[in-house]
């Protein structure tokens, strides 16, 4: 092509498949692999197994600090493994590169920096990611099931004598902070104790795929037949999947942050779900 030709217009059968595609995404989400381990940093720790609260098995590390009484529980973002995304690699690549994500996220860097600051460290692979247990059929829900995951990785933290009385802190990123708003919403007495959570680039599904499908040229309007596609593969359209709701419960200090001109998402986004403070501080 040369300089100063436009970019040809999508057909509709082209566009079809684009839409078909997303949506499959939805019905069956792709597993990132585990391809890095806190040893690499110099880190001791203990690969765990535990249940979330129905009973997906859930794969993950402690990573203990000596003589230290804080703990921070890990929630990874979508698509992700508890060690990163392989986004430099096929067919993670082909997913991402449109919007600049197709380089390798390796999370096991944030652990060390944790870690080194004091915290021990509890990461797991959310369900249907990593080698956590598959559920509901592979299906993305954004938040709604893997809750049931978030409230899972507290009980199981307070089930251990070397953590049950540690001062528990959540470091949950887009995603697995969609997840922890759903379960605080749904299972609010998990979090009672909890000391506060951090929150990076939390993201509503509806802005990120409408974003993703102007990137690949398809036209707005198509939003709609989207969402009626992920409905006949997940049965949860998007008002289902909203975080700015589940923010409402948050009931812990709170502090959300994102990329202020990330190509995937608006300021606005999580800054209506910041403008939902807790209404009561967390019980002692």
């Amino acid at each position: 092509m040369t300089e100063g030709q436009a970019t040809p217009a999508l057909t509709r059968e082209q566009i079809d498949r684009i839409v078909q595609a997303m949506a499959d995404s939805f019905g069956q989400q792709l597993r990132s692999p585990i391809l890095h381990w806190p040893s690499e940093q110099g880190q001791d720790y203990q690969d765990v197994t535990f249940p979330a609260l129905d009973g997906v098995p859930l794969e993950g590390w402690f990573i203990p600090a000596s003589g230290s009484d804080k703990l921070i529980i890990a929630n990874h973002p979508m698509g992700f493994s508890r060690a990163g995304i392989t986004a430099h690699l096929e067919p993670w690549k082909s997913v991402w590169a449109l919007s600049g994500n197709d380089f390798e996220v390796n999370l096991v860097h944030d652990y060390k920096i944790l870690h080194d600051a004091g915290y021990n460290v509890l990461a797991y692979d959310l369900r249907n990611f990593g080698l956590s247990g598959a559920a509901s059929g592979g299906i993305a829900s954004s938040g709604i099931f893997e809750a049931r995951d978030v409230a899972g990785s507290l009980a199981y933290a307070r089930s251990r004598p070397d953590t049950r009385d540690m001062m528990i802190c959540l470091f949950s990123r887009c995603l697995g902070c969609s997840s922890t708003f759903a379960a605080m919403t749904q299972f609010p007495e998990a979090f009672v104790g909890v000391r506060c959570l951090v929150g990076p680039q939390p993201v509503t599904m509806k802005t990120i795929v409408a974003r993703r499908l102007a990137l690949l040229g398809v036209p707005g309007d198509r939003i709609d037949d989207l969402e009626q596609r992920i409905i006949l593969q997940t049965s949860i359209g998007f008002a289902r999947r909203a975080p700015q709701e589940w923010a409402r419960n948050v009931r812990v200090p709170a502090f959300l942050y994102q990329v202020h001109d990330d190509v995937l998402t608006e300021p606005s986004d999580v800054q209506t779900m910041a403008g939902h403070p807790a209404s009561a501080p967390s019980a002692p």
